[in-house]
């Protein structure tokens, strides 16, 4: 069953920035994208492949930060 997950992302300032955050959350085992805009993120994540820890750290590895929102 998946869960919903929408990420603040620091950092991000253009289509490059986005494009670049969108191949890094589609190299997340058990993610599905709804959105990804300058700023935020917007997906569905499988719990038995991933975690919102793991899946922020997609995007701090890439040089953005990504908070989890409530």
């Amino acid at each position: 069953m998946y869960e919903a997950l929408t990420l603040s992302i620091e950092g991000m300032h253009c289509g490059a920035c986005v494009r670049r955050a969108t191949t890094a959350l589609q190299g997340v085992a058990g993610v599905e994208l709804d959105s990804v805009d300058v700023g935020s993120a917007k997906m569905k994540f499988d719990p038995e492949q991933a975690t919102p820890e793991v899946i922020a750290g997609a995007l701090s590895r890439i040089g953005f930060a990504a908070h989890i929102k409530e």
